[in-house]
């Protein structure tokens, strides 16, 4: 037997007047996942513990099957593992994003911040203006590191966990309630303005009508993580598929091996097609009893408020993702169990993370179902099938 998890960060969501009052999991055009719905268990699943922030890191850690609150030391941490920092005891590491603030005359702390993944600026530009930042604040005690995309790492050597806001929780807002209450932290936010507003790789992207990546944010700051192995607690060898260094922050400290796919960025218009068959070869060629699939999208256009391009990111996980999955390990004749659900909801009207239940499918292919339930937020909940804590489902995938 061979197992898949797809999951569809943020996928789930609220119901939406401009989708005649469905969510966009509801409306989405999804033919695979229907036709899988009714032949597999539907229900619904509480990925984030009572008390934690509803983020993607504890979300992820607990559908891999680790207890957030045992292992959870801060995202950040995990996102250095993936980029290869060796954190010392006494490092702390913050999530370093390169966002967009308002570009006019007002003082830092009152500008409003616009997005918070700079229209989704490429690896390429954001490493060019981050060796900018870097030229004028990095030191001994703070250290820069190149991620993915806006996604980026500050090391603070010796330093401590401060409370920071996360940007996608207050877009559209005026910053300066949610700036650092260190001072240190506070000027290198506010003194990156002074050296990337201009910077001609922005004044390019303004020309070009996207938006400035103007300013670094520091949040998700944390201490040197300590996963257990995830072959040893489950007897299973398995990867990791995700542009997210956060996902790969996961794999490498749980033992598992990232599979790096050519094209995958995190955003709408990713690899997906890539993704998939990279699993289908991991499974079926080179020996891996389960792979984890995770598709930024749906997150980032729930964080953009955009309905349609949700709706759009869905069709592609169905279409691209979880179809070619499907039809690939049948057509090899590999019997599979696969597990589709998102980590958290990101809903349209928010545009931000909230810490409530949401739908899973497990389709097993040796023992469909005869049901009566599509794969959306009503359905599952009408099942009346609830998992508690989320952390026990990679368990229920394994059938332990």
């Amino acid at each position: 037997m061979k197992y898949v998890i797809v999951l569809g960060d943020g996928m789930a969501d609220y119901s939406i007047d401009e989708l005649g009052g469905k969510t966009p999991l509801e409306y989405a055009k999804t033919p695979t996942m229907d036709e899988l719905a009714v032949k597999s268990e539907i229900g619904l699943v509480h990925t984030i513990p009572d008390g934690m922030s509803p983020g993607s890191d504890t979300a992820n850690l607990s559908v891999v099957g680790y207890d957030p609150k045992i292992y959870y030391s801060g995202r950040s941490p995990l996102e250095a593992l993936s980029i290869g920092v060796d954190m010392k005891p006494t490092d702390i590491s913050f999530r370093c994003n390169i966002v967009t603030v308002s570009d006019d005359d007002l003082p830092y702390e009152q500008k409003t911040i616009i997005d918070h993944s700079s229209s989704e600026i490429s690896t390429e530009d954001a490493a060019v203006l981050l060796d900018a930042v870097k030229k004028e604040l990095e030191s001994d005690l703070y250290k820069f590191y190149v991620g993915t995309s806006y996604r980026h790492l500050t090391i603070w050597d010796k330093g401590e966990v401060v409370e920071l806001t996360p940007p996608h929780d207050i877009l559209g807002k005026t910053i300066g309630e949610y700036l650092p209450k260190d001072q240190a932290l506070y000027d290198m936010m506010k003194k990156s303005y002074d050296i990337l507003n201009e910077h001609p790789i922005n004044v390019e992207r303004a020309k070009k009508g996207l938006n400035k990546a103007n300013s670094i944010w520091f949040w998700g700051a944390g201490t040197r993580p300590a996963l257990s192995s995830f072959e040893e607690k489950n007897h299973k060898k398995a990867a990791m598929i995700s542009a997210v260094d956060l996902l790969k922050g996961i794999a490498v400290g749980a033992g598992m091996t990232n599979i790096n796919v050519e094209g995958a960025n995190g955003g709408l218009h990713t690899n997906y097609e890539g993704k998939a068959n990279a699993a289908v070869k991991a499974l079926v060629e080179d020996g891996f009893d389960f792979v984890y699939i995770h598709v930024e999208a749906p997150d980032e256009m729930g964080h953009q408020g955009s309905v349609e391009r949700k709706v759009q990111s869905i069709e592609f996980l169905d279409e691209k993702v979880i179809k070619v999955v499907k039809e690939g390990l049948e057509k090899a004749e590999v019997e599979f169990r696969m597990l589709v659900l998102p980590d958290h909801p990101t809903p349209i009207c928010l545009r931000t993370h909230v810490n409530e239940a949401v739908p899973y499918m497990l389709y097993d292919s040796t023992d469909e179902k005869d049901g009566k339930y599509l794969y959306n937020e009503k359905d599952a909940k009408a099942s009346g099938l609830y998992i508690e804590k989320g952390h026990t489902m990679v368990d229920h995938l394994f059938e332990k």
